[in-house]
This record gives structure tokens, sequence and C-alpha cells, in this order.
């Protein structure tokens, strides 16, 4: 069950000063990354000596992207946001690597006629793996071009028979800090938590992802399985997901409860609508170098024809 409780985090519960000081240090630098997708039908083959992994079985790719190149698999596995194992952007890959995923159940509770729990194997085998590619941005303006592998989130939420009463669905990652090391330090509110409007899950493009690259989830992208949304900034995406719960309310969510002038609820890309400290108005590839050319950044992350009528009648610029 996810606990919609709001926790402060006074500076006497942390044991590390040091972490306490540099606190909204890590808040202000976190990486927001946001998604997008586009039609490809390119070949991986240039890339396979960077990937490594165990394949995934009977995947099929889709018509997606077939104007976007792949970031490398170096750069999308080593360069990431999991503050369970760390705040720098290289302590995931380093201290994730005895990150143990199997056996792995998600809880799913709340406001539908099944409730029950479901473990990694049966979701495997029980969905298609398909490869997307997606544009990662991030608000300090890099982006990543990624193959997921995966299947709509709706797939799976509808094994549970939401009921009516269902208007959100909440998401909440592992709590385990013996094997997460970022979860010693009070730096967030543990266990991370995330969420989602009911149409929002259940829309075609909201994905769950358990591979990358046509191999399985290193444990630094959120192994074994994780949510991708991609028309909003990356920290909706929660990683490592035990638990699904239905609710009639607006769900607690990390970010937005620690720093509400920053990261709201939605998440939604927008250009228009700066984060306090920088414009979100262009991003660049990441591996491109920092003297590349930035891109203009689109509206819903170039999805506004297929995810628009989700907010008809919404101020996206109040309801960030």
């Amino acid at each position: 069950m996810i606990i919609k409780t709001k926790k402060a985090i006074p500076s006497s519960d942390i044991t590390d000063q040091a972490v306490w000081e540099q606190r909204r240090t890590f808040i202000k630098s976190a990486a927001l990354l946001g998604s997008g997708i586009a039609s490809w039908h390119i070949s991986l083959n240039s890339y396979a000596e960077d990937i490594t992994g165990k394949a995934l079985p009977d995947v099929q790719k889709t018509t997606i992207g077939n104007k976007l190149t792949p970031t490398a698999f170096k750069h999308v596995t080593s360069y990431n946001n999991f503050y369970e194992f760390g705040v720098n952007k290289g302590d995931p890959i380093e201290n994730s690597k005895d990150f143990q995923t199997r056996p792995w159940t998600i809880k799913v509770s709340g406001e539908c006629e099944a409730p029950g729990e479901i473990g990694i194997e049966d979701i495997l085998a029980g969905f298609t793996q398909e490869e997307r590619i997606y544009r990662f941005r991030c608000v300090e303006a890099w982006a990543m071009v990624v193959p997921w592998n995966g299947f709509s989130l709706g797939d799976l939420l509808k094994r549970f028979k939401p009921t009516s009463k269902a208007k959100y669905v909440a998401f909440q990652t592992l709590n385990d800090p013996e094997q997460m090391p970022g979860q010693k330090r009070n730096i967030l509110d543990w266990p991370y938590r995330e969420g989602l409007t009911i149409e929002e899950a259940m829309h075609p493009l909201t994905m769950l992802s358990t591979g990358l690259y046509g191999v399985e989830l290193p444990n630094q992208n959120g192994a074994p399985v994780r949510l991708v949304v991609p028309w909003k900034y990356g920290f909706k995406s929660i990683k490592s997901i035990v638990g699904i719960h239905f609710t009639d309310t607006m769900p607690y969510t990390t970010w937005s409860d620690m720093a509400a002038d920053e990261y709201g609820f939605y998440a939604n890309v927008n250009p228009d609508v700066s984060h306090p400290r920088w414009s979100q108005k262009y991003h660049r590839q990441l591996g491109a170098g920092v003297f590349a050319r930035k891109q203009p950044t689109e509206l819903f992350n170039g999805y506004a024809d297929e995810v628009a009528s989700l907010y008809s009648g919404l101020d996206l610029k109040k309801n960030y």
C-alpha cells in the first residue's frame, strides 16, 4: 500500500551534516529527464560493441524513430539519476553492481476489483517486448536517444480491473537501504514515489520498460522494471517499481512534495515554463560535447497531437 502522507525532514534527523548542507544543492541540480518518441527503422549493429547484458527474448521492432540516431550505450548506462545509489551521475553504475533484481514482485492495490501481486517473470512472459526510441531530455540541456524495450503500462493495469473511483495511479520504488546505499541518507523522503492521472497511465505511449537496446535493464537504469512517460520530464519515470496503487485523490510524489515550486505533479515538457533557475527552451544531445548546437524543446516533447487532449481546459503554466 502506498502511504499518501507528507513527511518533513528536519536537519536533526540527518546524521551526515555535510549531506544536509548540500541538500538544496542536490535538489537544484537534479537532472529532470523528459522523453519523446519518433518513428525509426535503424540497425543497432554499429552500437553492438558497446552493448552488454542479457538479451531479451522475442523482441519485436516497431516502426518508431527512423530519423534518430541512438545515444551510445555507454553514455545511457553511465550518466544516470538514481538517488537510491547516490546523487552524482556516475554513482548508480558504481553502487548498483550487487543490486538483486530476482525475485521481484509488484504489489497492485487500491481502487480495483482484482488487487494482487505479479512477479517479474510473469511480466516478462506475459507481454511482447517492443523496441522504441525515446529522446530523453535533461533540464540542463542534455538529451538522450534510447531504444527502450517494454510494453504499454495500460496493458498491465487492465489486468487488475481499476474501478471508476481510480482517478490516479501511484507508484513506489523499492526501499532497501542495505542494497541501495543512497537511502541511508535523508536526501529524499524514501521510498521514492510518483504518480499519474488514470488517463495518463492508460495512454498507449506510457510504457513499462524492462530493457533497453535489446538487453535487460541494467541496475543503474531502473532494473528490473521502470516507467517511461515520453512527454514528461524524466523524474516522473520512476525506477525499480514494487508498488502500484489506484486512488481517487492526487497521490503524494517525492519531488513535487519536497520542492513544489520547482517540480510539479504534471511535469509535462513545456518550453514556455522555465525552471526557477534556468530556461527549458533548448536541449543538447548527450555525448555531442558542450559546444554542440542546442535544439529547441517541443511542447509535450513533440507529442502534442497525441496527448494534448489529456489536458483540455488545464492551465499548463499553473499546472506544471
